[in-house]
């Protein structure tokens, strides 16, 4: 081989070896960034060339699939159920509105690209086609399906989870949309300007609300667990009290007399849990809300954009008791501008029923391939240690307890202990207008699942008799 070659085949060599170079790196050290990117496109329109994976309920129901479209493209159709779980699943319109939701999420493996470098090669040497992984999610269709049918035409939201594994079986968001009609531009833009019901917003993630009472299980563990409390702890149940230069009444103006943590937590006594509050003090409260996972965004499968965070919020954003002097008497009640979304109260729910340990939420069971083979399986992943086992097993009592013969008799289930907590937390006084609650889980002896339920905005009512009943409803679907 004469000089001339060798040259032109070392400068074709170097060529070569800086494309891969350059490819490695767009593809797998900056994907990450580049995907970020808003101006970058590249992700959603890779879509019109990809068989995209399917998704699929818990019980292999499928719910979005891409079909053949216009020559080689592909276009994403949506089963009729997936009306059904719109917010957990999203929508994927790379041409269009974009995409949301798990679809959003999971972009990576649908699209065939979580593994770019391998890909690259395989494309290279083997002619790879552009076919992505299919996505098994958690969820439970028929729960999902009672959830929706009980909030009826309530706005609210239902989160359902395993307390040992954070399997999220429920998410349930009312109003919701039907993904398959968001193809039309119109339906979108009608659904983004209903400013009254805002469909696509998910009301289980996004909707930050005042936790009212079912707050009083955070304060009750941080009581008892830092060892200021026990469950038999005596206290002044009379109303009203004054905290903070204001008077607090208890509801409906009932005054009690010496009771225990126990009865106070069974009869919603407010006047109690906000000296509780005030004793325990902003350090330790402030302690106990972090390690629920308040003031973070919660570790869940699921689009950034679309989580919300928890905590106590002023005109300038998130402040917490230890730093800012607030009202901490209110804030062990639920007041006080402390707001949450459904998921993080599932998630003090869950942390209870397994024995003080909080785990990851995650929407997503297992990720395949095109073979059937399993690519990921989202193993259960524990988050911390929240409370010591035997808080988590006295303050379970505490909340069987509230179900048994308190505010929640009405989330009772026979044969099935419920241990659980209402919630009526005010938000127009002068109208009736209250955020209604009830969180809880079932069996309470050995916890299945743990379930959050809201009602948005409700005209009347309490937590104990909206939202409780709600409860017990998809329990019984899920644990029959």
């Amino acid at each position: 081989m004469n000089a001339p070659i060798v040259r032109l085949f070392l400068v074709f060599m170097v060529l070569f070896a800086g494309l891969v170079g350059a490819t490695s790196w767009w593809t797998v050290l900056a994907a990450d960034s580049a995907r970020d990117n808003p101006k970058n496109q590249r992700d959603l329109l890779k879509g019109l060339e990809v068989r995209r994976g399917a998704i699929t309920s818990a019980g292999g129901t499928e719910l979005a699939r891409s079909v053949q479209g216009p020559g080689d493209t592909y276009e994403r159709e949506y089963a009729p159920e997936a009306e059904t779980v719109s917010h957990a699943l999203g929508y994927y319109y790379p041409l269009g509105i974009g995409d949301a939701g798990t679809e959003r999420f999971r972009a990576d493996a649908l699209s065939g690209v979580s593994d770019e470098l391998d890909t690259f090669f395989e494309q290279i040497v083997g002619g790879r086609p552009d076919v992505g992984d299919d996505v098994r999610t958690n969820l439970d269709l028929d729960a999902q399906r009672v959830a929706i049918q009980q909030l009826g035409d309530r706005k609210g939201a239902v989160v359902v989870m395993e307390p040992d594994t954070g399997r999220v079986r429920v998410m349930a968001s009312v109003p919701g949309y039907d993904p398959a009609a968001l193809e039309d531009d119109d339906v979108f833009t009608d659904l983004t300007t209903d400013d009254e019901n805002s469909p696509l917003l998910n009301r289980a993630t996004q909707s930050l609300y005042p936790p009212g009472s079912t707050f009083k299980v955070l304060t009750a563990v941080a009581a008892i667990d830092s060892g200021k409390f026990t469950p038999d702890s005596v206290l002044d149940g009379s109303s009203p009290q004054t905290f903070s230069a204001t008077p607090l009444s208890n509801f409906a103006g009932q005054s009690f007399g010496s009771v225990t943590l126990t009865q106070a937590l069974t009869q919603s006594i407010n006047t109690v849990w906000a000296e509780v509050g005030v004793q325990i003090g902003d350090d330790t409260m402030t302690e106990y809300m972090e390690r629920f996972g308040l003031y973070e965004e919660p570790p869940i499968d699921y689009p950034a954009a679309q989580v919300e965070v928890s905590g106590v919020y002023d005109d300038e954003g998130l402040v917490k008791p230890a730093d800012a002097g607030l009202d901490l008497a209110r804030i062990a009640i639920g007041q006080a501008g402390l707001v949450t979304t459904p998921l993080q109260m599932a998630m003090i729910a869950a942390a209870v029923g397994n024995d003080g340990v909080l785990m990851e939420p995650h929407l997503t069971r297992e990720i395949t391939d095109r073979d059937g083979r399993t690519v990921d399986e989202i193993e259960p992943e524990r988050v911390r240690r929240v409370m010591s086992e035997q808080t988590a097993q006295q303050v379970t009592a505490m909340m069987r307890n509230v179900v048994d013969s308190g505010s929640g008799v009405a989330a009772a289930l026979e044969g099935t202990g419920v241990a659980g907590k209402t919630g009526t937390a005010e938000i127009d006084i002068a109208n009736n207008i209250n955020q209604l609650w009830f969180i809880a889980f079932a069996p309470s002896d050995d916890p299945e699942v743990a379930i959050a339920v809201t009602v948005e905005r409700a005209v009347g009512g309490q937590g104990g008799q909206v939202a409780a009943p709600i409860a017990r409803a998809v329990l019984e679907s899920l644990l029959d």
